[in-house]
């Protein structure tokens, strides 16, 4: 079975490129800590795939993330510290998986790459 980890990143932030990364990363690391060890050593062994892809504002984020709860799939939606670029509290990203391709592709596979 392949697994894979989406990270979706709110594209109407205009995040700098290096707060982007690190969004990315509290996404990946925080849905990953949500999985079971099952999904996280198969998806470690097969590479920790990951796809980075962009929803359009806050809402389409809180909707992602949702649809990944109610499928029963490991999420982290990100809210920033603001202690940089953005007010404290802001949504920035969320991740989705380690998961069966097929599962998170239901909830992601129609949106753009960031």
């Amino acid at each position: 079975m392949d697994y894979k980890q989406v990270i979706v990143v709110r594209a109407d932030l205009k995040m700098s490129r290096g707060k982007t990364c690190a969004q990315v990363a509290h996404a990946s690391l925080g849905a990953a800590e949500d999985s079971s060890k099952e999904q996280y050593k198969a998806w470690k062994r097969e590479g920790q795939k990951k796809v980075v892809v962009k929803a359009a504002n806050e809402k389409e984020l809180h909707e992602f993330y949702e649809m990944a709860k109610k499928a029963k799939l490991p999420c982290y939606l990100v809210q920033d510290a603001g202690l940089t670029e953005l007010e404290p509290g802001t949504t920035t990203a969320l991740g989705i998986g380690p998961a069966p391709n097929e599962l998170i592709d239901k909830i992601t596979g129609k949106l753009k790459l960031l």
